[in-house]
C-alpha cells in the first residue's frame, strides 16, 4: 500500500513537471504539445522581427534579431505565450550599400509577413503581438498594421511599442556615457547586446568608424526623402558603442521586458480590438447601412 502511494505521488509529480515544461518556443514543440501550448497561451503568439544589417564595426549583423527574440523569450517565461522563431524578412533598403545586408523586395517582405500571420491564425492563434527590433521597419509596420483593415481577418494584430524610462537611461549613462547620436549600434543597442550575447560584441572596434550624424541634407526643410538615413549615417552606425557594458544593458533589457509582460497580459484579456474589428468588417461589407 505504501509503495502504491509512493508510485502515485511520483506519477503526479512527473505529470506536473511535464506540464510545467511545456516550451514557449514554437520550434521546440511537438505537434501534440503544440495543441496544448496554443490553449495555454490563450491563443496568443509573439512574432519577434529583426533583420540582417550592419551595426557599426563592432556589433553582429543579427543584432536586431538577438534583441527582439530575447525580449520575447524573457517575457514569455514570465507570462506564458508562444514565441515564433527568428524572423528576418524586413525593410532594409537603406543599408544595401553595406556588406552582409539581406534586403528583400518590398513585395516579398509584405507577402511574407501577411502569409506568416495567416498561417499562425490558421493554426489557432487569435492574437498576435509583433516585437520589432529593427527601426527601419517602423514606417512599414505602421502602414502594414493599417492595411489589416483591407479585408476581414481571423486574428487581431498588436504591435508592442515600449517606452524608455528616463531614470533607467540616466542610470545607463552613469555606467557608460552620454551618447549624443545614439540611434543605431550606439550606446543603448551595444549595451543590450553586451547583456544578451557578449561573445559577439567588440566594443574595442567601436571607434574604427564614425557614428556622428553627417547632416548632409541640412539645406532642405519641410521635406522627406528616402535617402535621409544614408545622408546622416553612411557608415550605418549612429552613436558610440565604445563604453557600452552588460550591466547597463541589463537595466534597459529588464525595463522593456517588464513592459512586454504587462502588454501580453493586457492583450490576452483584451476584448475591445476583436469586437471593434468584427463591427468594422460588418459595416465595411455594406457601408450604406452604417449608422450616420
Amino acid at each position: 500500500m505504501k509503495t502504491w502511494i509512493n508510485l502515485s505521488i511520483l506519477f503526479f509529480l512527473v505529470c506536473g513537471l511535464q506540464a510545467q515544461e511545456l516550451s514557449f518556443r514554437l520550434e521546440e514543440l511537438t505537434a501534440p504539445d503544440y495543441v496544448q501550448a496554443v490553449e495555454k497561451s490563450s491563443k496568443t503568439c509573439i512574432l519577434p522581427i529583426g533583420v540582417f544589417e550592419k551595426h557599426g564595426p563592432h556589433l553582429p549583423l543579427g543584432t536586431d534579431l538577438y534583441i527582439a527574440r530575447e525580449l520575447a523569450l524573457r517575457a514569455a517565461a514570465a507570462e506564458y505565450t508562444l514565441v515564433f522563431p527568428w524572423y528576418y524578412f524586413s525593410q532594409i533598403n537603406e543599408a544595401r550599400h553595406q556588406p552582409g545586408t539581406i534586403s528583400y523586395s518590398p513585395e516579398l517582405i509584405w507577402k511574407m509577413l501577411q502569409e506568416t500571420l495567416d498561417e499562425l491564425a490558421r493554426n489557432g492563434f487569435e492574437k498576435i503581438i509583433i516585437v520589432n527590433g529593427h527601426g527601419g521597419n517602423n514606417a512599414f509596420l505602421n502602414y502594414f498594421g493599417m492595411a489589416q483593415l483591407s479585408e476581414e481577418r481571423d486574428y487581431s494584430l498588436y504591435w508592442f511599442q515600449p517606452n524608455y524610462d528616463s531614470e533607467v537611461l540616466e542610470r545607463m549613462e552613469e555606467l557608460t556615457q552620454h551618447d549624443e547620436y545614439d540611434s543605431h549600434a550606439g550606446n543603448r543597442e551595444s549595451s543590450l547586446m553586451a547583456a544578451i550575447q557578449p561573445e559577439v560584441v567588440h566594443p574595442e572596434r567601436a571607434g574604427q568608424q564614425s557614428g556622428v550624424d553627417q547632416d548632409r541634407l541640412k539645406h532642405l526643410s519641410n521635406v522627406y526623402t528616402g535617402i535621409w538615413w544614408y545622408a546622416s549615417y553612411p557608415n550605418h552606425y549612429g552613436g558610440d558603442g565604445a563604453k557600452a557594458n552588460a550591466e547597463a544593458g541589463a537595466l534597459l533589457l529588464q525595463s522593456v521586458v517588464d513592459q512586454l509582460v504587462k502588454t501580453i497580459r493586457t492583450v490576452k484579456a483584451d476584448e475591445g480590438v476583436p469586437a471593434l474589428q468584427k463591427q468594422f468588417f460588418k459595416e465595411a461589407a455594406d457601408p450604406l447601412k452604417t449608422r450616420q
